[in-house]
């Protein structure tokens, strides 16, 4: 991802929010046959006990997801491959009448992190299912209501076979946080300002980001 120094996250804990506030990742690899490369949209976690010991203290560690079995991505992923994944942030158009000058250019106001690394294919179900189980676990604590899934785990035991689910040892992340740093503080603070008063969701979320920069 070609990142200008202007846009580059102010920390490394941005990156982190965006992928825990924003799970849903494009998954993208390669392959040997002529559809490829794939692209799969799925959820992903930060694996609670990765199997790579050095993986424990660094950065971003090990990830894990999971996808359906008849999906041809699954068949065409080979444990060793090298993938991406694309998380995406909250982003807004920016007319040029909030700028309030001229002459002015229309943009795009975005926020993404790219992340690369290794997959492994689990094959144990039972490891498949801790795959699940660990995912439902994070999301029903962040975004859902805390259902409890003890009742639904035989459910789920029918349904695992039909899961693959990996695991990727990231080798690199980069984050794009483009929120008009290039233009003048007051311009700035309009686009800001603007996008706060707007109804929809993603004006205010990328507001605050905004408000959030050093």
């Amino acid at each position: 991802m070609f990142v200008p120094c202007v846009y580059r996250e102010p920390d490394r804990s941005w990156m982190a929010d965006l992928i825990r506030r924003n799970p849903l990742a494009l998954l993208v690899s390669n392959a040997d046959v002529g559809d490829g490369p794939f692209a799969t949209h799925l959820p992903i976690i930060q694996d609670p006990q990765p199997t790579d010991e050095c993986a424990v203290d660094a950065p971003w560690g090990q990830l894990l997801g999971h996808m359906n079995r008849a999906n041809p991505h699954w068949a065409a992923l080979e444990t060793g491959d090298a993938v991406l994944l694309a998380f995406t942030g909250p982003h807004a158009y920016v007319s040029p009448t909030i700028y309030d000058k001229v002459p002015a250019a229309p943009t795009w106001n975005f926020t993404a992190v790219h992340v690369r690394g290794v997959v492994e294919k689990i094959s144990s179900l039972e490891e498949t299912l801790d795959v699940v189980k660990s995912t439902v676990t994070m999301y029903e604590g962040e975004l859902g209501t805390g259902w409890d899934m003890s009742e639904s785990l035989d459910y789920f035991r029918k349904i695992v076979p039909g899961v693959g689910a990996f695991r990727i040892t990231v080798s690199k992340a980069e984050g794009m946080f483009k929120l008009s740093q290039e233009q003048e503080p007051d311009v700035r603070d309009r686009v800001r300002d603007d996008f706060a008063r707007r109804e929809c969701g993603r004006h205010r979320e990328t507001a605050q980001l905004m408000s959030e920069l050093p």
